[in-house]
């Protein structure tokens, strides 16, 4: 299943896609690991951590997991940085130490949804 960016992502933000394609072109394990990267940074939103009655279970809008031609990714939106620095910069060194790249921009495309 396939899934675009959320509609009410604005365009004028960068995006980034961390692809579930290591370096050396396996999936990358464990197989529910874009769930898992989103639900530990679901509390990064927009006005912050609701509790009580407001109080909600779901993803960040700014770290989505996404299915993209059959792989797992992570959307991650810019304005995570500035929500929480150090949320964005562990997303971004998660990737980075596991192997998985990250494309900037449009949903990835091209062999294993990576981009051309």
């Amino acid at each position: 299943m396939s899934e675009s960016p959320p509609p009410d992502t604005d365009s004028k933000f960068r995006q980034f896609f961390v692809h579930g394609i290591t370096s050396d072109g396996r999936a990358f394990r464990p197989s529910d690991w874009a769930e898992r990267l989103a639900g530990v940074l679901s509390c990064y939103r927009p006005g912050g951590i609701a509790s009580g009655r407001d109080a909600f279970i779901g993803y960040s809008p700014y770290v989505r997991p996404m299915v993209i031609d059959g792989v797992k990714c992570v959307l991650v939106d810019e304005r995570l940085r500035d929500v929480e620095r150090m949320a964005f910069d562990f997303v971004m060194n998660f990737a980075k130490d596991n192997g998985l790249p990250v494309y900037e921009g449009g949903v990835p495309k091209g062999p294993h949804g990576a981009a051309r």
